[in-house]
């Protein structure tokens, strides 16, 4: 019956957003509420429930989500997304430039998490798209592929770094099986999908517009790729110097503290304020304005992901998820096959990557150890294609993509939706063909 009440949860959700034109955030507080009520949650728990999924997910998303967005006006305004952008279309040329989006953010994914890569990336996107007239979403599928994939299936991202020892899988290994499916995968949900959605028109949120600038207004192309890429070199070398450090020692723990990507960005806006803003005569203040439009435009999407926490927790307090995974436990099918079917349940029903990953590790766990034909470092994988299947409204990653690409809801699921369930079913196949190998 509880697979019953989560249909209706999310039948109500869509109708609300879709043909009712309810505010998202609104309608995802009625739907949480209406799930907390028919999942057996006690009345008096629900209004925690609702908090602890809002501050929960909100909590480690805000300041990034928010900082970025001020980064990310700061490139747009200061003419360094149209710098880098009229280098990658020189370099690559209009002809190739989906692949240089998609290498863009295969390099950028592997070091930085999910939403950081999106709101630092996607303004370039949108400044290759105004100056080539070419569809926003088109340009953009490439680098969110890129971004999803390196979320999903490889370290140091939380979870498939958090897979492999529930599993007893080789850190190595999985990471080479799993840059061997990943970059198939990529190419195949990437550029090739996107050709397919090049009729779609969609127009960026005016926030990350850039102001067209003559040549000699530009900043350099070295300061600017310099300011672009200085996030991914400070957050990518500290994970690594991290761990040179003995875990008890005090240098470790200032590592962790300056390693956390929160405060690289906080460091890295102050240094761009000055390297694109005061120290080319831009006053101050005008900045701090720039930076307050930006966040003005970022609001609706935090409140969205905010709702969206809250429909997650709803399940994960109800413990639905763990049935709805118990209730596979007794299928007879390719252990593989079987992960990745737990672990697209849960994120089709709760929207998180990392916990249907996470959720869906821990179940197959004692499969795993008690069966040595059972190969854990493709089983990490598995469950990593599994979690990133049909991401749908219950996903903050879908409305970021709605909201940043300013999508009809429509638009949104034949695209993001549709290149996350190429990115999970693609995965799925490369590691069979793989297991017929290793």
């Amino acid at each position: 019956m509880d697979f019953v009440y989560i249909f209706i949860c999310l039948s109500v959700l869509i109708l609300l957003i879709a043909k009712w034109h309810v505010n998202p955030f609104i309608a995802f507080l009625v739907a949480s509420i209406l799930g907390a009520l028919l999942l057996g949650v006690p009345p008096e728990r629900i209004p925690t429930t609702l908090k602890l999924g809002i501050g929960d997910l909100l909590g480690s998303l805000a300041i990034i989500i928010c900082l970025s967005a001020m980064f990310g006006k700061l490139i747009a305004d200061s003419g360094a997304a149209q710098q880098i952008s009229q280098t990658l279309i020189r370099v690559a040329g209009e002809k190739y430039i989906l692949w240089a989006l998609l290498f863009s953010g295969f390099i950028v994914g592997v070091p930085l998490f999910y939403n950081v890569g999106f709101v630092l990336l996607v303004p370039l996107v949108f400044s290759v798209a105004y100056q080539t007239k070419l569809p926003a979403i088109y340009l953009g599928v490439p680098l969110l592929a890129a971004l999803s994939v390196t979320h999903g299936y490889l370290q140091p991202h939380p979870s498939p770094a958090a897979m492999v020892p529930q599993v007893n899988a080789d850190m190595g290994l999985t990471i080479i099986y799993g840059l061997i499916v990943a970059i198939p995968v990529m190419i195949l949900a990437g550029p090739i999908f996107a050709r397919f959605v090049r009729h779609i028109d969609s127009k960026p949120l005016e926030t990350f517009k850039p102001q067209m600038m003559s040549d000699e207004q530009l900043p350099s192309v070295g300061k600017s790729f310099f300011v672009a890429l200085l996030p991914i070199a400070l957050i990518a070398l500290a994970s690594l110097v991290v761990h040179w450090f003995d875990k008890e020692s005090a240098g470790y723990s200032w590592m962790i503290f300056l390693g956390d990507p929160g405060v690289v960005m906080l460091v890295i806006l102050a240094l761009a304020t000055w390297i694109l803003g005061v120290s080319r005569g831009v006053p101050l203040k005008q900045t701090m304005g720039s930076y307050a439009s930006a966040i003005k435009d970022i609001a609706p999407i935090l409140l969205i992901i905010a709702g969206a926490g809250a429909l997650k927790q709803v399940f994960i307090d109800s413990g639905i998820n763990k049935e709805l995974a118990d209730g596979m436990q007794s299928i007879d099918i390719n252990p593989l096959i079987l992960g990745w079917m737990m672990a697209a349940l849960i994120r089709v029903c709760l929207g998180s990557a990392t916990v249907a990953g996470l959720t869906a590790a821990g179940i197959m766990a004692p499969l795993v150890l008690a069966n040595p034909d059972i190969n854990p470092n493709l089983m990490v994988l598995s469950l990593g294609a599994g979690s990133m299947f049909c991401s749908h409204v219950n996903d903050s990653g879908f409305w970021m993509a709605k909201e940043y690409f300013n999508l009809s809801l429509k638009d949104t699921f034949k695209t993001w939706t549709l290149m996350e369930t190429i990115v999970g079913l693609a995965g799925l196949v490369g590691v069979l063909l793989l297991d017929i190998w290793v």
